[in-house]
């Protein structure tokens, strides 16, 4: 769909299966972040993602940042994109590029085709010491400690590197290790308040996650899983029925 239905936003489903109603729009840019690849129409989310991301972008502006570059939100009605990802369904998950290289504003056109480095080291296994800075920890920090933030999910290898110059702090709990995410972190929010058809994750584990449920992502994995048998996609819940079919 190309545009959200109107009235109170409601999510119904889980982060990786559902929908949302009165879902809003990132603004393409503003006073600490550039929305890049506006031409995907994935900028859309519920009011409470909307905000937490203006929130992040001053705090990263007064912490001497550049502009944050914002990637895909959601859908303007949720509902699993058609490749990219299998989250970002119901308007709380949010990527943000891990970019804080000073530089000037970048048209719209030009961020269409922005490439954003690795930082992490091709065997995987740590990060690349010239290009990770503690000014990426610093900005995974400021997204971690907003009001509303559930999780963050960052390559294994850069949870390593912030477990060794932070470890203990009680903010790192909400950083999970998760596959790729090399060059961008996924930020996801709880439930907002009222959401009654939305799902949250199980909580995260106590602990600030550097221990071997971290290690176990540096172990060896077989060369050639065996492989999954088909099955259907999941169904959408039915209450995301009339949301799809609004005009």
């Amino acid at each position: 769909m190309s545009h959200p239905t109107p009235g109170a936003p409601q999510v119904i489903g889980t982060h990786g299966l559902g929908c949302i109603a009165g879902a809003v729009a990132m603004p393409p840019e503003g006073p600490g972040w550039e929305v890049v690849r506006l031409s995907r129409n994935r900028f859309w989310g519920h009011p409470a993602l909307i905000g937490m991301l203006r929130d992040l972008s001053s705090a990263a502006r007064r912490s001497g940042l550049p502009p944050l570059w914002i990637g895909d939100l959601g859908q303007p009605r949720g509902g699993r994109m058609p490749w990219g990802h299998t989250s970002h369904q119901i308007g709380l998950d949010a990527d943000i590029w891990l970019d804080v290289t000073p530089r000037a504003a970048i048209p719209r056109a030009a961020r269409e085709s922005i490439e954003v480095p690795s930082l992490v080291r091709q065997d995987g296994q740590d990060i690349d010491p010239a290009l990770y800075s503690p000014r990426h920890a610093a900005l995974i920090r400021l997204a971690a400690e907003q009001p509303g933030v559930d999780r963050i999910f960052v390559n294994p290898a850069i949870k390593r590197a912030l477990c060794r110059s932070h470890a203990g702090e009680p903010w790192l709990r909400r950083v999970r290790p998760w596959g790729g995410h090399d060059s961008h972190m996924h930020v996801r929010l709880r439930c907002p308040p009222g959401q009654h058809s939305c799902q949250d994750q199980a909580p995260v584990p106590p602990g600030d996650g550097c221990d071997s449920s971290l290690d176990w992502w540096f172990t060896p994995r077989p060369s050639h899983p065996a492989p999954r048998a088909a099955v259907a996609p999941p169904r959408l819940p039915a209450a995301c029925a009339g949301i799809v079919a609004a005009p």
